[in-house]
């Protein structure tokens, strides 16, 4: 229980370049950390013999160190292969485990190789569609409902003038047809008077 020695309770410890509050338990801590889950923060709690129920403000500086060393080469303390998250890189061939801002980093690298190479993969990837064989009949959809468009202008707006629908626009059986534009619209024929006798 070294790491509940005299050194001074910290609000704020940080580990590999993450914040973490000093209030939270040990295990709920280190799954802060972007690539931590909650059985690797376990597995190294009981590596490194530290209570996982302890705060972790009460972590000493040479605890936060070998849980550093712990994280960031996880190999070499002969932790299996299979615990990681890039296990046989493309690149590198070798058995990795990315941290914090190295996963999305190298996923839009994965994604972008797999489209230049053009694979089907690639091709799902480019159309926003579902790349591991899910269905997309009714699952999938992206955007609002798309249904039956309202009644509105049926023809486009005319230049310079307000739009109205094509059924407005012509005129009735036997009105006239209105006057040219710049034209001056013939004045209303007034009706004949009503003879008196």
């Amino acid at each position: 229980m070294e790491y509940l020695s005299a050194q001074e309770y910290r609000h704020i410890v940080r580990i590999v370049g993450n914040d973490i509050r000093g209030e939270k338990k040990m295990v709920i801590g280190l799954t802060q950390i972007k690539g931590l889950g909650f059985n690797f923060a376990t597995a190294i709690l009981d590596t490194l013999k530290i209570n996982p129920n302890s705060n972790i403000g009460n972590l000493t500086e040479e605890n936060v160190q070998a849980i550093e060393k712990l994280i960031t080469d996880p190999i070499a303390s002969n932790f299996p292969t299979w615990f990681l998250n890039r296990r046989k890189d493309i690149e590198t061939g070798a058995d990795l485990h990315l941290l914090t801002s190295d996963i999305p980093f190298t996923l839009r690298n994965d994604i972008e190789r797999e489209r230049i190479t053009a694979s089907w993969r690639g091709y799902r990837h480019l159309s926003g569609l579902k790349v591991r064989g899910q269905r997309t009949r009714t699952s999938g959809r992206k955007g609002g409902a798309v249904g039956v468009a309202k009644g509105g202008l049926a023809a486009p707006v005319k230049k310079g003038g307000a739009g109205a629908p094509a059924a407005a626009a012509a005129p009735a059986e036997g009105a006239e047809a209105p006057a040219a534009e710049g034209a001056a619209a013939p004045a209303a024929e007034a009706p004949p008077a009503e003879k008196k006798e």
